[in-house]
């Protein structure tokens, strides 16, 4: 393909000794607009994915647009053998080897025309592997397009996450006067859920639950909502266990979800509950889990400097 011939650098560092990677047959011609907008992708029919490795000037017209600068690319020898042997990979070697081609700095479209596989899922493979600020650049110039290139999408979040937690902290310095936020705080400290994302606890304890309840009503949310969940062994009997429950905590049956309900063989353990335990969640609690998170945080630096 004339005009195709300079070599495509994706990193300077990337000391190269392989064979040219040429094309991959299966692609077909672009001749028309419509066409090569859909000419990035592969027919994912194994028989016709094939990679060609020889002489860098044989044309091939099957190729992308976008694999233009792919054409007279060097790529190591041991990369172009797993491409060419992508039917024989078994799925955690599929993973690496498109983690490997990122990690070289391709976008993600180069690598679809290279191996057989959904941008969503070579998302997932890559998500944790992040391209230096030259490869980000040397993919703007080969494709004039900012698609491939990771962009922050929690960078707002993050922010206002930041903003709730100083928040938080702020009002605990007058909040610590008052004994019930706490000993929320303290109870949320020692039985709380930490890292799921939502405000919640499980315990066996109903009075434990109820002031859980209560206080998250008193300083999170006048107009809470909460959903339960009840876990229990085999043996027990549900339908009880939900009932006693729903009296207990005040919430109607409507308001628990599927009862987990461990099945017996493991022996370590005989002396089971007989009403299981219960996990309390409060609806729609993201920002109120952060803010109380960040009231812990503050009760561990009082508590750490309190004298004795």
């Amino acid at each position: 393909m004339e005009g195709w011939s300079s070599t495509i650098e994706l990193h300077p560092r990337i000391n190269v000794n392989s064979k040219r990677l040429v094309g991959l047959v299966g692609l077909e011609p672009t001749t028309s607009c419509s066409q090569s907008r859909h000419a990035t992708k592969l027919r994912h029919s194994p028989n016709n994915l094939r990679v060609i490795a020889g002489d860098p000037s044989r044309k091939s017209t099957f190729l992308s647009h976008s694999t233009r600068s792919l054409l007279n690319m060097e790529l190591e020898e041991h990369l172009l053998k797993r491409v060419r042997n992508w039917e024989k990979l078994s799925r955690w070697e599929r993973s690496e080897l498109g983690r490997d081609l990122r990690t070289l700095g391709l976008s993600y479209g180069e690598i679809m025309d290279l191996i057989p596989v959904k941008k969503s899922t070579l998302a997932t493979w890559c998500r944790d592997v992040p391209l230096t600020e030259l490869q980000i650049e040397s993919i703007k110039e080969r494709t004039g397009s900012v698609k491939g290139i990771p962009r922050d999408t929690q960078r707002k979040r993050r922010e206002e996450i930041e903003r709730i937690r100083s928040s938080a902290k702020a009002e605990a310095c007058w909040l610590i006067e008052d004994s019930i936020w706490s000993a929320g705080v303290a109870l949320y400290w020692g039985e709380g859920f930490k890292t799921q994302g939502q405000l919640g606890m499980a315990n066996a304890d109903p009075n434990a639950l109820r002031f859980f309840m209560m206080w998250a009503v008193m300083y999170h949310d006048h107009d809470a909502e909460f959903r339960a969940k009840i876990n229990l062994h085999a043996d027990n009997d549900e339908a009880a266990a939900r009932h006693w429950w729903s009296a207990e905590l005040e919430l109607p049956l409507t308001d628990f979800i599927k009862t987990f309900v461990k099945p017996d063989g493991t022996g370590h353990r005989k002396n089971h509950l007989e009403r299981g335990v219960c996990m309390v969640r409060l609806r729609k609690s993201t920002d109120a889990f952060h803010r109380t998170l960040a009231w812990i945080e503050f009760l561990q630096e009082k508590l750490g400097n309190y004298p004795c």
